[in-house]
């Protein structure tokens, strides 16, 4: 069972041919965010704290589903700590939902995705449930391999994907899609019988494919997961649930997608370094990192932890900084007391490390920088930055290197 057919109310604008059949998953940065909408006359709505009276006097299908609306993966298999086993549930008594809703509304429900606390649950998403008689899986994303989209399909849908590829591999099927011709029929129609679709069916799981391909191009996304993407009983092909990402760099073009980002359950400062243009994800060491480009932010965290010690946080400056964004980048390590070292690794390619190091010994003075500073640059403007820091008179560490800088910053903190 799954919850009936519905659309996204704000996709429905753009989308014109095509119907998101069950939840409809937006995902910003790994997260999700979620507006809903009602299609072909079903029941199926939000409820939040303070609704609860209204559940379980409504009228609503045959057979019911409950699904906890946070931003994490897995919550069938979840816990609460009401008690409750499982963030979706299914029920054929509408005066059991208030029951339900209400030993999951206000708890924490705990995933394989979430901290080992939960996150606190204040919507439940409450629909007609839909019988499917057969899962299989199927996405469209971005591959930087083959320099554009890929679908890929398993006629093994409904679990993890990540554990048919380890398992049973010869069930994973990838077809790379041409940018220009988009997915082309006989594409559509062999990805659906690798899928296990026969008969008509074969055919309306090649139409929905083609479909979601257009979707996948008209709101910008760099990935459309549907698990499942599968068939009822009275043979209908489903895509019972799908998860959306989104290109951030399109952000200018799809404003009414992006206003539906539920940032209610990031971490706060996650939520005060976007509003500096900074990517910010908090992690469980004591050596901050301060990095423009997110594979080297990736490669820095590495490289601490492969030298012994534990990054703090992953902290992306991105292209354009400006002094203000080095400041406060500062300003958000400094805040957070686990941190007791700070490296900085910047390559100046369109970034101007003169401009960092304004900003880094800006900041030093005005925060009166208590923890050990190890700095690295390279590239533009390398030298007018080294004497900046050179003449500032501030306890700054200069390193070489990636390597000598994660050596020194994990040095820094044994040594404390």
């Amino acid at each position: 069972m799954w919850g009936h057919p519905v659309s996204c109310e704000k996709l429905r604008l753009i989308i014109i041919n095509i119907t998101f059949f069950g939840p409809c998953v937006l995902t910003y940065k790994e997260t999700v965010s979620k507006k809903m909408g009602s299609a072909r006359g079903r029941t199926f709505f939000e409820v939040g704290s303070g609704m609860l009276w209204g559940v379980s006097n409504l009228k609503l299908a045959t057979e019911i589903v409950l699904k906890a609306q946070i931003l994490a993966g897995g919550r069938g298999k979840g816990v609460f700590n009401s008690g409750l086993k499982g963030g979706v549930h299914l029920t054929k008594d509408p005066k059991v939902v208030g029951q339900l809703a209400e030993q999951m509304i206000g708890y924490n429900l705990a995933t394989k995705q979430t901290p080992k606390d939960g996150v606190k649950v204040k919507k439940v998403m409450v629909a007609e449930a839909l019988d499917i008689s057969r899962e299989t899986y199927f996405a469209i994303l971005m591959d930087r391999a083959c320099n554009g989209p890929v679908m890929v399909g398993s006629p093994q849908g409904g679990v993890d994907i990540e554990e048919v590829a380890a398992s049973s591999p010869e069930l994973i099927f990838k077809e790379e899609i041409d940018i220009f011709e988009g997915v082309k029929d006989n594409q559509a129609l062999q990805m659906a019988e690798n899928l296990g679709f026969k008969g008509p069916l074969q055919q309306q799981a090649a139409d929905q494919i083609k479909k979601l391909y257009n979707l996948f191009l008209k709101i910008d996304a760099t990935q459309v997961e549907v698990n499942p993407f599968g068939e009822t009983p009275e043979g209908q092909v489903v895509c019972f649930d799908a998860k959306i990402n989104f290109d951030d760099n399109a952000e200018f073009r799809q404003k009414e997608i992006f206003a539906m980002d539920d940032k209610s359950e990031n971490e706060p400062m996650e939520n005060e370094a976007a509003k500096y243009d900074l990517k910010y994800i908090g992690l469980d060491g004591n050596i901050a990192c301060f990095v423009n480009g997110a594979g080297l932010a990736m490669a820095t965290c590495d490289i601490i932890s492969l030298n012994g010690g534990k990054p703090a946080n992953f902290l992306d400056l991105g292209g354009g900084v400006k002094e203000a964004q080095v400041y406060q980048a500062f300003k958000l390590l400094t805040a957070d007391p686990k941190v007791e070292a700070i490296l900085v690794n910047i390559f100046g390619g369109i970034v101007n490390c003169a401009i960092i190091a304004n900003g880094i010994t800006k900041a030093c003075r005005e925060l009166e920088l208590k923890v050990p500073l190890v700095v690295r640059l390279e590239g533009t403007n390398v030298h007018e930055a080294q004497r900046i820091l050179n003449e500032s008179g501030l306890p700054i560490t200069s390193a070489m290197d990636l390597e000598d800088a994660a050596k020194k910053a994990v040095a820094s903190v044994e040594n404390k």
